[in-house]
């Protein structure tokens, strides 16, 4: 695969980056090898603390050197987690008429609120949000949760401490090493210096001893969680909650797979009494809605949060999206309008249904072969333990035995290592097929 090739791979940070392979330093030795004209800028100081390498860059050119070895294998991919099914013709058809509209006088519009149109944000409130006091003014509209992390995390600059799910998504990392937040890298362990890695494992299933966990400013908590498919419980974030209380910490909660959750779990972390004191919360339609493409999310910044000089949250996260932000497309807000009427939401229901049933026939196969299985029930994700083995041996001996392509858990921190995340957005072919494969090669 040439440079090209590899450069034009989708650079999604859902994991832990890799080692680097060239180091971009500020040196001013002047030893280096120049080519071409050089500024006089010098380079961010944070980036050059990023690995150099996203994970599903270098699945993809594992792929891509398989497929040559291999030219008549047919690939499944249930690495990235990427919607397959299409969006129920309800929301296409509203989205379709907004766009149609636009070519007229009466229908066109410009640009919109930068928060979002009011009736999207009354609808998820009254929808998503029944019942826990949140607001429709409480909630902006973006396009989508990646996004709303980043601009959170301008919101609260470098001189705060966060604390993170080990293993976890690593938007969470990545921008806190961009802000500067992050201290150096530790090469050994695979961490940062100055973040703190909360222990998620099936030991503790999957919620950190709180009681061992040092205060920090700032704690992201992703509830179903991605890579483990664990929802917290209610108990867990009553806990959440009150250790934020108790040590004036900030929340910034992540419900992005929200709607695959089957049991009693809270889908929002305002179900909980005091959290609008503590808690941010950021959401999407991609997993949803199957608006991985098209882009919608929000995040709801409660009125009762405050710094410790007591200034309003919002206000500051109003600026920011003031700022940085012109506001979603209209067309794509009308989608999700429709995705909250009765008929719409029942539709995006039975295609997460859809998703939920291939996890089931994931779990099944690798508990099958003897497996300790996780995830699969509250989330799209299924998290496989192969005790004492290297995730990137898992994850090479599967695509070469079954030509299934996975995700090596250690990929998303340190506490992923000996595990692999298995998605359930494909069809219902291919999750049969590869079930098949896994039970055929590894009983």
């Amino acid at each position: 695969m040439n440079y090209s090739q590899v450069t034009s791979c989708i650079c999604i940070p859902k994991a832990i980056l890799l080692q680097p392979k060239t180091n971009w330093t500020s040196s001013k030795s002047g030893n280096e090898r120049r080519a071409g004209h050089w500024t006089h800028v010098p380079r961010n100081v944070n980036m050059e603390g990023l690995r150099s390498g996203y994970l599903f860059p270098e699945i993809s050119i594992r792929e891509h050197e398989h497929i040559q070895k291999n030219p008549n294998a047919r690939l499944i991919r249930l690495g990235i987690g990427d919607t397959t099914q299409p969006i129920p013709d309800i929301i296409t058809t509203a989205m379709a008429e907004h766009a149609d509209g636009l070519s007229t006088t009466r229908g066109y519009r410009g640009y919109g609120a930068e928060q979002g149109d009011m009736e999207l944000r009354m609808a998820i409130a009254e929808t998503l949000y029944r019942g826990t006091g949140v607001k429709g003014k409480e909630i902006f509209v973006s396009d989508g949760a990646q996004c709303d992390i980043s601009r959170l995390q301008m919101l609260l600059g470098s001189n705060v401490k966060v604390a993170v799910q080990d293993p976890s998504f690593p938007a969470y990392i990545d921008t806190s090493v961009i802000v500067g937040q992050s201290g150096k890298l530790e090469e050994k362990s695979g961490k940062y210096s100055d973040i703190v890695y909360m222990n998620c494992r099936a030991e503790n299933n999957f919620f950190p001893d709180l009681s061992a966990t040092p205060r920090t400013d700032i704690i992201f908590f992703c509830s179903p969680n991605n890579p483990t498919g664990s929802a917290a419980s209610r108990q867990q974030l009553e806990q959440l909650v009150d250790f934020a209380k108790t040590n004036g910490s900030i929340i910034v909660y992540d419900s992005a797979y929200a709607a695959y959750i089957s049991d009693e779990s809270p889908r929002s972390i305002f179900e909980i009494p005091g959290a609008k004191e503590v808690a941010i919360e950021i959401s999407s339609f991609s997993k949803f809605a199957g608006f991985t493409g098209v882009r919608l999310g929000w995040t709801v910044v409660p009125e009762e949060l405050k710094y410790s000089n007591g200034f309003p949250v919002i206000e500051d996260f109003n600026r920011i999206v003031c700022t940085c932000f012109n506001g979603a497309s209209n067309i794509v807000q009308a989608g999700g309008l429709a995705c909250l009427s009765r008929d719409g939401y029942q539709a995006v229901c039975n295609v997460v249904d859809y998703y939920k049933e291939n996890a089931k026939i994931l779990v099944e196969a690798f508990e099958s072969l003897g497996l300790k299985v996780y995830g699969g029930k509250n989330a799209p994700y299924v998290w496989v333990h192969f005790p004492g083995m290297s995730s990137w041996n898992v994850f090479n001996e599967i695509l070469e035995k079954t030509h299934v392509v996975t995700v090596p858990g250690r990929g998303f921190g340190p506490g992923g290592e000996e595990y692999i995340r298995v998605s359930a957005f494909s069809h219902r072919e291919n999750m049969m097929e590869a079930s098949l494969r896994m039970k055929k090669i590894f009983r």
